[in-house]
């Protein structure tokens, strides 16, 4: 049995029992499809569950374990326990009414994380951006938001935030192209604003700040945006995020992960070291 770090949120919860009902029916030489006939579901559902991607009824769990042969009474319980933990609901549920669903798995696992990496072109990274520079990003999103839509995104990204302040922060580590700090987003006084913010929240011990400069030409991240999440748990594989339009992927198969992770790492050498990224932001603030 694998333990769940305090806070882990709902999302590992959930991904962690998925993953220990699959090792079971796996071990009993169950299939997907007996598994999915046993409680009235198809194979699909399995599938899903065991990925994590679904909630879960107790009671399915439950005649899932009789099928897998676990009868004593303490890792029922324990098992059972989880089902109830991964079905609560996380604090980002007020906001569906301007949250994906496919977001919604990121901000659960960006909750749990332990350390998270992550790699910018366009914009400044949305855990970094300033409440007027948010409020400008979504200003000019296609198609054209109310205000109150706004609003509330500012408000859940700035509420995002607070996992870098309260209680056993993750760290966060972001590479960030020079092109987006050069991008006028919001005008003048939005963007002076944004990159003083850059400068003060470096100073916090659990976030780590470097910058791609122009001056190096092409580098490793010429495939783009993404982030690694890394969790406390031993039984969860990192996951890398990548960001589309519509929709989002999520990537945990393990060449797939190590492929990003070289990719990072090779950012984290070639870019300007944490020291002297804040000289660039520093000389950049007095452009402004």
């Amino acid at each position: 049995m694998t333990t769940v770090q305090p806070g882990g949120g709902s999302m590992v919860r959930r991904i962690l029992l998925g993953s220990q009902l699959r090792r079971l029916r796996e071990n009993r030489g169950i299939t997907r499809e007996d598994a999915g006939y046993a409680i009235r579901a198809s194979e699909s559902k399995i599938s899903r569950m065991e990925l994590g991607r679904v909630s879960f009824k107790e009671r399915d769990v439950a005649d899932l374990l009789s099928l897998y042969g676990v009868d004593d009474g303490g890792e029922r319980e324990a098992l059972l326990g989880l089902v109830r933990e991964a079905n609560k609901s996380g604090w980002w549920h007020s906001f569906n009414d301007v949250l994906p669903g496919w977001f919604q798995t990121y901000v659960g696992l960006e909750e749990a994380a332990q350390l998270i990496r992550t790699y910018e072109v366009q914009f400044i990274p949305g855990l970094l951006q300033c409440e007027e520079y948010a409020r400008a990003v979504f200003g000019q999103s296609r198609p054209a938001l109310c205000d109150d839509e706004i609003e509330r995104r500012v408000s859940l990204r700035m509420r995002r935030q607070k996992l870098l302040t309260e209680g056993a922060s993750p760290r966060l580590w972001a590479v960030i192209d020079e092109a987006a700090l050069r991008r006028p987003v919001g005008g003048p006084k939005v963007m002076r604003s944004q990159v003083q913010y850059l400068i003060d929240v470096a100073e916090q011990a659990n976030v780590v700040i470097q910058v791609m400069p122009f001056r190096f030409g092409a580098h490793a991240g010429e495939s783009g945006a993404f982030s690694i999440l890394r969790f406390p748990e031993q039984d969860l594989a990192d996951v890398v995020y990548l960001e589309q339009l519509t929709s989002a992927l999520y990537l945990d198969k393990r060449d797939d992960v190590d492929a990003y992770v070289q990719v990072m790492e090779r950012l984290c050498v070639d870019s300007l070291t944490p020291e002297r990224t804040i000289d660039l932001l520093a000389s950049i603030l007095k452009e402004r």
